[in-house]
């Protein structure tokens, strides 16, 4: 256990729908949901606390929230305004501590440990950051003051809108969440919380009673939630370096080096589909899309890019990679990869446009579809038994068909 942290985590109040309202007054005081239109095919990404007052939440389907709510407003995303505000927003609590980890556009953690000589201290620091908020972006937030990162979130969830809370020590944790859902630890999710669900745990008093059962039946999964359940959270405040991020990646190294890159390309598409696998089979979603190029005089080099919304689908992957494989200097290839960085995990990430618009799955699908038909239209292959198989040998086999198949051409 790490003592003596003192943290804060500040979260923006529904924060996509505040800053639709700070910019047409006329929006104040209605229910207004932030995502599809009713007549689309979506979720809804975030709605005011006077369109919560309906039932509607993040992630309903919209005809749902349209059908609690007919006469409420209805508008679509718009993530160019809500990520510069969100810059302006880091630059307020970068101006307090180096030490910053950012959880999504709308919240992130400080670690004042170093900066604040008490709680009473950081207290200071939490109001004044709720002042400059309301001052400088017209927003406000809700800010949890406490002794770890699981505290501090949920202590920043107790007073909401503009709401201020703090829970100093373990046993304070305790009591307040004692008789709560498990998911009122926040690294549990909805997978996570069925799974406990299925062995009679659904309360943190449940955590801690069947503490034994639970750490034999879920391994070092189970002993991270006891840990929880008593309190105990020794995870620091990470701010973000890429040369540091954990990443999913997939390689390829060929027989002979090729150097047609309408060849790379194509190993790109197949290899995004292993990286999707992996990264859905751990809960994972990606901020970037690497590319890695080694040469045939054994010399590589990579480049990255960071993608507009957390992914894990392979042809976002697919298409970030190919951008950056077309400003890569031309040769001969012995080695090709891609993979994503910076990974979230889904509680914590930000609802993509594909999220929220469902119809934007279907032109996804139908761009995978295209370019599975292109490839078996030039390399005279058929790629069902790859696209239904996770066997990476399977895929090696596959890549080296189709070297063969360019090679004779």
């Amino acid at each position: 256990m790490i003592e003596n942290q003192i943290i804060i985590h500040v979260d923006m109040d529904a924060f996509y729908a505040s800053v639709e309202m700070r910019d047409d007054e006329t929006l104040v005081g209605k229910p207004l949901i932030i995502g599809s239109m009713p007549n689309e095919r979506g979720v809804v990404a975030t709605c005011n606390y006077e369109a919560r007052k309906y039932g509607i939440r993040s992630g309903m389907n919209i005809k749902e929230a349209y059908n609690l709510c007919p006469k409420g407003i209805f508008k679509h995303p718009n993530f160019d305004k809500y990520r510069a505000v969100s810059s302006k927003l880091h630059r307020i609590l970068e101006s307090y501590t180096d030490i910053t980890e950012y959880i999504a556009l709308d919240e992130g953690y400080l670690d004042l440990t170093d900066v604040a000589a008490s709680f009473k201290e950081a207290k200071e620091t939490g109001f004044e950051i709720k002042k400059r908020v309301r001052e400088e972006l017209s927003l406000t937030c809700s800010v949890g003051l406490a002794y770890s990162k699981t505290a501090a979130k949920t202590a920043s969830e107790e007073k909401k809108p503009d709401g201020y809370f703090e829970i100093l020590s373990r046993e304070d944790f305790i009591k307040l969440v004692i008789d709560r859902n498990v998911r009122a630890l926040y690294t549990v999710g909805k997978k996570t919380a069925e799974k406990l669900h299925m062995y009679g745990v659904d309360t943190v008093r449940d955590l801690q009673n069947k503490s034994d059962f639970v750490k034999k039946f879920m391994g070092k999964q189970g002993e991270y939630l006891i840990d929880l359940a008593f309190g105990y959270d020794n995870r620091k405040v990470t701010p973000y370096k890429q040369e540091d991020a954990k990443s999913i990646s997939k390689e390829f190294t060929f027989q002979k080096d090729v150097s047609s890159f309408k060849f790379l390309d194509d190993v790109l598409f197949i290899l995004a589909f292993r990286v999707e696998e992996r990264a859905k089979k751990l809960g994972l979603y990606g901020e970037g899309v690497s590319l890695k190029i080694t040469y045939g005089n054994m010399k590589s080099i990579t480049r990255s890019m960071l993608v507009d919304e957390c992914s894990n689908d392979a042809y976002t992957i697919y298409e970030n990679a190919s951008i950056l494989l077309r400003n890569v200097k031309k040769g001969e290839i012995r080695l090709i990869g891609t993979g994503i960085y910076h990974l979230r995990e889904e509680e914590g990430r930000q609802l993509s446009f594909s999220d929220i618009f469902l119809s934007e799955h279907d032109v996804i699908s139908k761009k995978v579809e295209n370019k599975w038909q292109e490839l078996k239209n030039y390399y005279k292959i058929d790629f069902d038994e790859l696209r239904n198989s996770s066997n990476r040998l399977k895929t090696y086999e596959y890549i080296e068909k189709m070297r063969e198949v360019m090679e004779s051409m």
